[in-house]
C-alpha cells in the first residue's frame, strides 16, 4: 500500500523556532510570533495541498483554537485538502458529534477525517468539566464511537451504557462518505478501543522497533475482533538539501530553548496520565542522561535521524525526523515496511517546512514508487533536481 502524507495546522501560532505547547503545556505569546489567524493558516493549507499532502491535522485542547470552527473556515480557502479534526468525546454528545461530522462532509464535499482524543491531562479535562478517571474515559470513548458509527449507518440508537446515555438518537441525513476515525493510545484500554472501533491507529514517533511492537499489538487485538486497521505515525520533520544543514537547524532550535523553559515544561508533563506522553518523555530523558552535553542536538538522536529535542518543550508528538531529503525518505520507507501507511508530519515554520518536505521528500518517495500526488497529474518537484545526502 502506498503512503498517504498529511501536514499539520498550528492553531496555537507558529514561529521560526520551536513553539512550546501541546498536551498539558501552555503556549506563551512569546513562543508564537506568527498568530494563528485564518489568513496564515490558509497559506499553510494551500501550500500543503499544492505540494501533495492529503490532509492536515488540527489539534484540540485549551492551548489552541477550536478545531471544528477553524477547519470549517478553512474549507473555503482550499480546494482538495482534507481536515483531520481532533476532538474529545468528553466535551460533546455523540449525537452532536455525528451530526457535526455529517454537516462537515456535505459542506466540504467529503473532506473530513476525525481524530478522537480520549484525553490524558486531568487538570485540562477538569477545566472542560470532565471529571472521569483514565479508564472510564476510555470506556466512554468506546461507547461514544459505538453510538456515532450506528448513527452514521442510519440507525436510531438507544444506549444506556456505563458512561454514555442516549434515547432514540437519529440523524436526518447521514454523512457520505462516512469519515474515517483516527485514534491513538498506548495503554491496554486504548488498545481495546482501537481494535473495536477505529479505522487508523496513530502512534507518536517512537524508534522503529517500538513502533513495530505497537503495530503487532494492535493488529493482533483487531484480528481477534475480526477487524483490520490501518496504521499512521505522527512526526515532526527537519528536511534540508543536506544532512549537515538539517542538523544545523536542529542545533539552532535547541539553542533557542532556555533551560528554565525545559524544566517548567517537563515538570508539567511528568504529571501526565498519558502512557504515550511518558514514552515520549523517556526518549529524551534517557538520551540526556547519557549525553556529554544536554545542549547538543546530536545527543538527542534516539534512532537514526530520529531526534527527541522537540519533546523538551512540547507535549504530545515530541520527535522529529532530521536529515537530507533522501535520509528522511529512507526513514519513512523503514516505517512503511513496518506497516505504517499514513504519515502526519509537521515542522517549524509550518509554511516553509511544508515546501521543504513537499518539494524534497515527497518526490523522492514518489521516485521509489511509495507515494503519488493526490491530484494525480502534478509533480511536486522536477525529478532532475538533485538533492544531496
Amino acid at each position: 500500500m502506498s503512503i498517504t502524507a498529511h501536514w499539520f495546522l498550528p492553531t496555537y501560532g507558529d514561529s521560526r523556532g520551536l513553539v512550546g505547547g501541546g498536551h498539558g503545556v501552555a503556549t506563551t505569546a512569546a513562543d508564537a510570533v506568527r498568530p494563528a489567524e485564518i489568513g496564515y493558516l490558509a497559506q499553510i493549507a494551500r501550500a500543503a495541498e499544492t505540494v501533495g499532502f492529503e490532509g492536515a491535522l488540527t489539534p484540540t485542547g485549551a492551548w489552541c483554537e477550536d478545531a471544528w470552527l477553524t477547519t470549517a473556515m478553512l474549507v473555503a480557502e482550499s480546494e482538495r485538502l482534507k481536515f483531520l479534526v481532533a476532538f474529545r468525546p468528553g466535551v460533546l454528545s455523540p449525537t452532536l458529534a455525528a451530526q457535526q461530522a455529517a454537516t462537515f462532509q456535505r459542506h466540504s464535499q467529503g473532506r473530513l477525517l476525525l481524530n478522537v482524543v480520549t484525553g490524558g491531562e486531568p487538570a485540562e479535562q477538569r477545566a472542560y468539566g470532565d471529571y472521569l478517571g483514565k479508564d472510564d474515559r476510555y470506556v466512554r470513548t468506546g461507547e461514544f464511537l459505538d453510538v456515532v458509527r450506528r448513527l452514521w449507518a442510519g440507525e436510531t440508537v438507544t444506549l444506556h451504557g456505563e458512561q454514555i446515555h442516549v434515547d432514540d438518537a437519529a440523524l436526518t441525513r447521514v454523512p457520505d462518505p462516512v469519515p474515517p476515525v483516527y485514534f491513538g493510545g498506548s495503554s491496554p484500554k486504548a488498545g481495546e478501543v482501537a481494535a473495536q472501533h477505529v479505522d487508523v491507529y496513530l502512534t507518536w514517533g517512537e524508534p522503529p522497533e517500538q513502533v513495530r511492537e505497537k503495530v503487532e499489538w494492535i493488529r493482533g487485538l483487531a484480528a481477534a475482533q475480526g477487524r483490520e486497521v490501518r496504521f499512521g505515525i505522527r512526526l515532526h520533520v527537519i528536511a534540508r538539501d543536506t544532512s549537515d544543514a538539517a542538523w544545523a537547524q536542529a542545533e539552532q532550535y535547541l539553542a533557542g530553548i532556555p533551560d528554565e523553559m525545559i524544566e517548567q515544561v517537563q515538570a508539567g508533563l511528568s504529571r501526565s496520565e498519558s502512557e504515550g506522553q511518558q514514552r515520549m518523555r523517556a526518549l529524551h530523558s534517557t538520551a540526556r542522561q547519557h549525553a556529554d552535553s544536554a545542549k547538543k542536538a546530536a545527543d538527542l538522536e534516539v534512532a537514526p535521524n530520529l531526534w527527541a529535542g522537540v519533546g523538551l518543550v512540547r507535549g504530545g508528538a515530541g520527535t522529529a525526523l532530521v536529515g537530507s531529503h533522501t535520509e528522511i525518505a529512507d526513514r519513512i520507507a523503514e516505517y512503511h515496511d513496518l506497516g505504517i501507511t499514513e504519515f502526519v508530519l509537521s515542522g517549524h515554520p509550518h509554511l516553509e517546512e511544508a515546501y521543504w518536505v513537499g518539494e524534497g521528500v515527497l518526490p523522492e518517495l514518489g521516485r521509489r514508487g511509495l507515494w503519488t500526488h493526490p491530484a494525480g497529474t502534478r509533480d511536486a518537484a522536477p525529478a532532475a533536481i538533485p538533492f544531496a545526502q
